[in-house]
């Protein structure tokens, strides 16, 4: 019921892959998903993908997702292959429910499949297979769709689309209330283990590594969307940081100090948040300023202390042996 069937080979004729890349592991022989979401924001163009299930390292097969291109998730019996093909497909022109439709009558396995894809125009698709373990069903919105199988009940879909749609905040906040809905409605018959949220851009930088604005995989946790909602208020926290600092480069020292401040406001108790806005400080030449930043890092953790004499060796703070003496003598 759930080895490998001819989903890869459809993609092929199709040009898209070669042997070795249709090439994957085998299909596990046990349902490894239980509720997720696909969703574009219409506001931004973002596109993004959230899981949360009963399985370890559920984000290393279900979600999948591409700047300009569109999101999946694949679970049940789960073929990852419908990650990377589907976003073939849909970067070389094709509508996330053409791909899915193609994937589907090329795979024997799509009984116990349960996909569900969107591209970077808003369409989206979803399919539950007849044999998938129930209760399991899905629901698709404008622009989003929720699905989920091997729940306590069949309330669970309805609920993440209630949420969605209701929830306010960037994607990333709306398809944590969807996944927090279903886990309120009962999740998992089973109960919870690993969870992931993927947000891209809506169009591509041509920068892979920019065009993530949310990465995230909760492995193994006892309460995995707790830990998953920490995960996505610390990114945004580090991505704050990362604008202070293009911001610096910019001579944007208004910007900067904005940025750094609203990364602090987020995680308080980051010594490495404080710490580098406080050598920014420094260096727009607000050095009465910086000390009280610096003492509050080297409080949190009194290593960043000894770094400090470290810093001048590579252009990070001034060679000046007086000012980095009162740096390290800030409490």
């Amino acid at each position: 019921m759930s080895r490998r069937f001819a989903g890869p080979f459809a993609a092929l004729a199709l040009g898209l892959f070669s042997p070795a890349a249709a090439a994957a592991p085998p299909v596990p022989r046990r349902p490894v998903h239980t509720y997720s979401i696909v969703a574009r924001d219409a506001a931004t163009g973002e596109i993004g993908v959230a899981v949360q299930s009963h399985w370890f390292s559920v984000g290393s097969s279900v979600p999948w997702a591409e700047a300009g291109v569109g999101a999946v998730a694949t679970q049940s019996f789960v073929d990852p292959s419908y990650g990377p093909l589907g976003l073939a497909l849909m970067r070389a022109g094709r509508s996330a429910p053409d791909a899915l439709k193609g994937l589907l009558l090329a795979d024997e396995g799509r009984d116990v499949r349960q996909v569900a894809m969107i591209d970077a125009a808003g369409r989206v698709a979803a399919h539950t297979g007849a044999k998938c373990i129930p209760a399991a069903g899905h629901s698709v919105g404008k622009g989003y769709s929720v699905e989920a199988n091997l729940m306590e009940k069949e309330s669970v879909w309805p609920a993440m689309a209630k949420a969605f749609e209701a929830a306010k905040g960037d994607l990333a906040d709306r398809m944590l209330a969807a996944l927090d809905a279903a886990e309120a409605e009962g999740g998992d018959i089973r109960g919870r283990q690993s969870a992931a949220l993927i947000v891209v851009r809506g169009a591509s930088t041509g920068r892979p590594w920019e065009d993530r604005i949310f990465d995230l995989r909760v492995e193994d946790h006892p309460a995995p969307l707790v830990e998953l909602r920490r995960l996505v208020t610390l990114q945004r926290a580090y991505n704050l940081m990362n604008a202070g600092d293009l911001a610096v480069e910019k001579k944007d020292d208004a910007g900067a100090l904005k940025a750094y401040s609203g990364a602090e406001a987020l995680v308080p108790d980051n010594a490495e948040m404080a710490f580098w806005h406080a050598v920014a400080l420094v260096n727009m030449g607000r050095i009465d300023e910086s000390l009280a930043v610096f003492a509050k890092a080297f409080r949190l953790h009194p290593k960043w202390r000894d770094l400090t004499p470290r810093l001048p060796k590579a252009g990070l703070l001034p060679d000046d042996p007086k000012l980095i003496g009162r740096i390290v003598g800030a409490r």
